[in-house]
């Protein structure tokens, strides 16, 4: 099993915390990732009974990995709400996926000769769960371990992946809540490696202590702000429940769309590199009807991606389309970043 260092938490107010990819490749890592789980409860105070129950949520999610996927990785991270923290799971796979993710998980079930009691046993030690699969594309499952009541699900969630070989993603992601104002942050560190994930962490210290202001006026206090680095692309959008808007404003080359059933709207970036060369940062509004979704990723994820060929997917938590996203349209010659949000 190879640990590939990256991705961020899907946390409501503030994401940011690190996590760890593993490529689960063999029997022997249900009990590397069940430590590695139990290290991280331990960090966080989780509680004897949450660990036990997350170190058999780990090592289940992981032996069907070993049994029944393509590329099987995952991802292991603390998650946060208001003073709360928790851990998360996300198992990712390419195939060969499962028509009846319901009737998979029913105790009995199996593929393997098992006892058929994975998927079933994975969902009753989480303190929440999701997932979704496609035949023929693969399963992304997402599990999440509290040490007590289970906070309201995040409106935003995200992940991102290092360039293969590097320690560090120079991509990076933030949401905030502030005045009432429900703000998104993607941002792509010029370059990969250490210097490009030091443009992004500054852009988003900077996002986090910037004034509530607009998306126009927040990416030009970034500009301002990561002027010591070596820049970035970026891009913030601001989610508007009551007057049903996404106002957009960016920098460079970060994608943005807001999806609505089968439409699809691009959001527009203008040319630039925050903290270097800009022109005048303009804003925009679109629609953001109350069942649409707003994804945006850096360029380490291809635009060719259709909603259409995951359906339900719109319908899952935000991480689990990120997880989705990146598993079948991140460039691995390039750090990768996807953060998807709904109207709150």
């Amino acid at each position: 099993m190879v640990p590939l260092i990256g991705a961020t938490v899907a946390n409501p107010e503030r994401l940011g915390d690190e996590g760890v990819w593993f490529r689960v490749e063999e029997p022997s890592s249900a009990s590397a990732v069940r430590r590695a789980a139990e290290r991280l409860a331990g960090q966080i105070d989780l509680g004897a009974g949450p660990t036990a129950a997350l170190a058999i949520a780990a090592a289940e999610l992981t032996s069907n990995l070993v049994k029944h996927a393509d590329e099987g990785v995952l991802l292991l991270r603390p998650v946060r709400a208001d003073d709360t923290a928790g851990i998360e799971i996300i198992a990712v796979d390419s195939g060969p996926g499962m028509a009846d993710l319901a009737h998979s998980a029913r105790d009995g079930h199996s593929t393997a000769g098992t006892l058929g009691i994975g998927l079933g046993s994975i969902a009753r030690q989480a303190s929440w769960f999701d997932a979704h699969s496609v035949p023929g594309r693969g399963t992304v499952l997402a599990v999440q371990v509290w040490p007590g009541p289970v906070p309201t699900p995040a409106w935003a969630g995200g992940v991102i992946r290092p360039l293969t070989g590097e320690t560090v993603s120079g991509d990076g992601f933030a949401v905030r809540v502030t005045q009432g104002r429900h703000q998104l942050l993607v941002c792509d560190g010029l370059g990969h490696g250490p210097l490009a994930a030091a443009a992004t962490a500054a852009a988003i210290s900077a996002f986090h202590t910037a004034p509530a202001v607009p998306p126009a006026a927040l990416v030009e206090h970034l500009h301002r702000a990561i002027g010591h680095t070596r820049g970035a692309a970026l891009a913030v959008a601001e989610l508007d429940a009551p007057t049903a808007v996404v106002r957009y404003a960016g920098l460079g080359n970060i994608a943005g769309v807001v999806i609505d059933g089968g439409n699809r709207r691009g959001m527009v970036s203008m040319p630039g590199i925050a903290g270097h060369q800009r022109r005048v940062v303009r804003e925009y509004e679109y629609p953001l009807p109350p069942t649409g979704v707003v994804i945006m990723h850096s360029d380490g994820v291809a635009d060719r991606w259709r909603v259409d060929d995951y359906p339900g997917l719109l319908t899952r938590a935000p991480q689990l389309i990120a997880a989705t996203m990146l598993r079948d349209a991140g460039v691995r010659r390039d750090d990768a970043c996807v953060l998807v949000a709904r109207t709150p």
